[in-house]
C-alpha cells in the first residue's frame, strides 16, 4: 500500500464537517494499533474518504499516511466515490444524508449515467470504471431506507433555502426528518415561483430580451426572499416546539425529593400588598391593576412579547404599543367577541394543544404554516417565548397565573415585567421563583 506525505493530500471544500469526538477516538486507536484502514485518494491525491483518519494522523504528528490510490477519469467520478463512501456510514444527520442523495443524482444526471433498474452493476470505458451505476434509490434501500424516506430526503435537500440549511446544520433540527420536511414544505409556492422566474429569465436571456431578463431577476429575488422568510419562521417554530416539549418534560421529571422540599416550603411566600413593586433578580413584579398607568409606567418601551389571557374585563389594548407581538390566550368560543371589540391589530391565530392564541402586532408577522404540537400552559408559554423573543429580550405579562411566564423567562434568559391585582397570586408566583432559583426577592423602596 503506497505511503504518501500528509501535506501533499488535497482536501476539497465540500467535505463533511469534522466531529471532534470521532477524531479523538481514532487518535487513541491509531496510537495503539496503527492505521488499520488506509485513507482513499485519487491519482492527484485529492481525498476521497478518510478525513477523520487523516486529521487524527496530523494531530499525532505523523508526516506520511498509508493510502489506497484509485484512478478516476473525471473529478465527478471521484466525488461520486466520496459520496458513496459517506453514505455507507451511519452517523450522517438526515439533512446531510439528504443532500448527498440529491447531489449524487445530480452528478449522475450531468454525466448521463442515471442508471435504471436492471442495468449492469458497473459501467466501464477503456477498461476503467467511470461511475458506480446503481441508482441512488437502490443504494438508499440497501442501507435500510424506504422509498418514501428517500423521496422526503430529496425534497428536504432541494426544498430548503441555502441560508436556512446553514441555520439548521449541527443543531437538533438537522436530526429530525419530521421537522426538516415541514421546513422544506414551508414556502413551497414561493420556491415554485422562483424556479419559474429563473427558467423564464434564462429563456429571455437566450432571446436577448434585456428588460424581461431584469423583470424575471427581480421576481426571482423576491420569491427567494419570501421563501427564506417563511422557512426561517418554520425553523424557529420547530425549534420553539422542540424546546417547549423538552422543558415541559424536564419539569415533569422533577426528582421526588425536590418535590417534597418544595411542598415543605409552601406557605413561606412573602406577604405582598397592593401597590408594591418587587425585584426578582432582573425581573420586576407589580401588585396592582395592570390596566392602570402605575403598571404602564414600569414597562420598557421595546418589549419583544406580551403574553396575556382573555378576561371578562379586558382593558389591555395598550400592550400592542408596548410589545412588538402580543399573544392572547383563550379557550374555544371566546375569541370572536374579543376580536370584535378590542382595537389591537389582529395578525393570525395559533392553535396550541387545546388553547387558541391570537397574535396581534402593529407590524406584519408571518404565521407558522406547519402544525404545532405543544401541550399545557407551560409548554405553550415556552413555545411563544422561544418563537418571538431572543436572549435578554423583555417580556410583559399582565396576569400572574401560576407564574408560568415568570419561570419561563428566568429559565430562558429573558427579562420579565409581570403584574396582577391579586396579592395571593403575586405572593405565590414570587415564592415559586425563589424556590426554583434558590435566590431571594427584594421589595422596592425597602
Amino acid at each position: 500500500m503506497p505511503i504518501v506525505p500528509i501535506d501533499q493530500i488535497l482536501i476539497g471544500c465540500n467535505r463533511r464537517p469534522i466531529k471532534g469526538e470521532k477524531v479523538d477516538e481514532l487518535k487513541e486507536s491509531i496510537k495503539a494499533n496503527g492505521l488499520l484502514n488506509p485513507i482513499t485518494v485519487d491519482q492527484k491525491l485529492n481525498l476521497i474518504a478518510g478525513l477523520h483518519r487523516l486529521t487524527a494522523c496530523k494531530l499525532l504528528g505523523l508526516d506520511a499516511i498509508e493510502c489506497n490510490i484509485v484512478t478516476y477519469q473525471y473529478a465527478e467520478q471521484a466525488r461520486l466515490a466520496e459520496i458513496d463512501e459517506n453514505l455507507i456510514r451511519n452517523e450522517l444527520e438526515p439533512l446531510e444524508r439528504s443532500e448527498l442523495w440529491l447531489e449524487r443524482d445530480q452528478i449522475l444526471e450531468h454525466m448521463g449515467l442515471r442508471a435504471k433498474a436492471g442495468d449492469n452493476q458497473h459501467t466501464y470505458k477503456g477498461g476503467e470504471m467511470i461511475s458506480p451505476p446503481k441508482r441512488t434509490l437502490e443504494l438508499a434501500k440497501e442501507a435500510g431506507y424506504s422509498e418514501r424516506t428517500f423521496q422526503h430526503g430529496k425534497q428536504i435537500a432541494k426544498g430548503i433555502h441555502p441560508d436556512v440549511k446553514q441555520m439548521i446544520k449541527g443543531t437538533a433540527i438537522a436530526e429530525s426528518p419530521t421537522a426538516l420536511i415541514k421546513i422544506a414544505r414551508a414556502g413551497s409556492q414561493e420556491r415554485a415561483l422562483a424556479e419559474a422566474a429563473q427558467q423564464a429569465g434564462e429563456l429571455a436571456q437566450a432571446q436577448g430580451d434585456v428588460q424581461e431578463v431584469e423583470r424575471q431577476a427581480k421576481l426571482l429575488a423576491e420569491a427567494r426572499a419570501r421563501q427564506r422568510e417563511l422557512q426561517v419562521l418554520a425553523h424557529n417554530s420547530a425549534v420553539a416546539e422542540k424546546e417547549a416539549k423538552l422543558l415541559l418534560k424536564k419539569s415533569q421529571l422533577q426528582p421526588e425529593e425536590t418535590k417534597e422540599k418544595l411542598a415543605l416550603t409552601a406557605g413561606n411566600e412573602p406577604k405582598v400588598r397592593l401597590g408594591e413593586e418587587w425585584m426578582l433578580g432582573r425581573h420586576l413584579v407589580y401588585c396592582g391593576d395592570t390596566a392602570q398607568q402605575e403598571f404602564m409606567n414600569l414597562l420598557p418601551s421595546d418589549a419583544a412579547l406580551a403574553i396575556a389571557t382573555v378576561s371578562s374585563s379586558w382593558n389591555h389594548n395598550y400592550l400592542v404599543g408596548e410589545a412588538r407581538v402580543v399573544a392572547v390566550l383563550r379557550s374555544q368560543g371566546q375569541i370572536y367577541e374579543f376580536y370584535k371589540h378590542n382595537q389591537m391589530p389582529f395578525q393570525y391565530e395559533l392553535v396550541l394543544g387545546n388553547i387558541y392564541v391570537g397574535i396581534f402586532s402593529q407590524q406584519t408577522i408571518s404565521q407558522p404554516q406547519t402544525p404545532i404540537h405543544v401541550e399545557g400552559i407551560e409548554g405553550i408559554v415556552n413555545y411563544l417565548i422561544n418563537l418571538y423573543t431572543s436572549q435578554n429580550n423583555f417580556v410583559i405579562a399582565p396576569f400572574m397565573g401560576n407564574g408560568e411566564v415568570l419561570i419561563a423567562c428566568e429559565r430562558m434568559g429573558r427579562i420579565c415585567f409581570i403584574g396582577d391585582e391579586q396579592p395571593e397570586l403575586i405572593s405565590r408566583g414570587i415564592g415559586r421563583w425563589e424556590k426554583w432559583t434558590g435566590k431571594q426577592c427584594q421589595k422596592m423602596g425597602s
